[in-house]
């Protein structure tokens, strides 16, 4: 919940001009708050940065008041959207339930769906990281095309506190995730405390297909010079 129209327009212009020297081949997804959306869309119309939304109800309509659908997103160009977030599970009760059926909706309707999933701290320190994810994993990819997907390995202990998972540890779990899945080619993001000072060795894992990047994304240079990891 960062950012009102007039500042994501700001944002995008100034992450525009850092990106200059970027590499081509990367792929560059801003999920902004839903009224960012709109005038986002317009302005990025033609560039190489794709727009995501933050959410998506399972129904295409109906009387639920605060959700957004499927049909909402693509009329104005959205092409993803992340669905099961840590803190949409946290503080809004999203399940593994829903999660699957947001999945579904979003893949009915075009999107490609960016799965969160991840261990709390009192998770991991009972030793059942593996058991917590792939039992997300199992609930929320029922009868889900896993053509159409990214996954997003997001270590909840690691956000915002100042601990830190290294970069071995986020390897090996996404190597765990990718076991998982039926499609190997899924790319599998990395994201918990993603910053300018640690990208270079997050990339350099061999599981590791991408970042799922928080508050370093809210600075257009700090979030310029991730994309452009070396």
């Amino acid at each position: 919940m960062h950012k009102t129209q007039t500042e994501s327009l700001e944002f995008v212009q100034e992450f525009k001009s850092a990106l200059k020297n970027a590499d081509e081949g990367r792929e560059i997804i801003l999920c902004t708050p839903f009224t960012s959306l709109s005038i986002m869309s317009k302005n990025l119309h033609g560039s190489r940065i794709k727009l995501g939304a933050q959410n998506i109800h399972w129904e295409d309509q109906g009387a639920y008041t605060g959700e957004i659908s499927g049909s909402m997103l693509t009329e104005i160009g959205i092409n993803y959207v992340v669905i099961g977030h840590s803190e949409r599970r946290q503080y809004f009760g999203e399940t593994d339930e829903t999660v699957n059926l947001r999945i579904k909706a979003a893949q009915k309707h075009g999107l490609t769906p960016i799965l969160c999933v991840g261990e709390t701290k009192g998770q991991r320190d009972a030793g059942e990281t593996e058991n917590i994810i792939i039992n997300q994993l199992k609930k929320d990819l029922v009868d889900i095309d896993q053509n159409n997907l990214i996954i997003a390995y997001e270590p909840i202990w690691a956000i915002g506190t100042g601990d830190t998972c290294e970069s071995a540890e986020a390897n090996r779990v996404i190597g765990i995730i990718r076991q998982q899945l039926n499609n190997k080619n899924v790319p599998i993001q990395y994201g918990g405390s993603v910053k300018p000072n640690n990208i270079d060795e997050i990339m350099a894992q061999s599981e590791i297909d991408g970042a799922l990047v928080g508050g370093a994304s809210l600075d257009p240079d700090s979030f310029a010079r991730i994309v452009n990891y070396q």
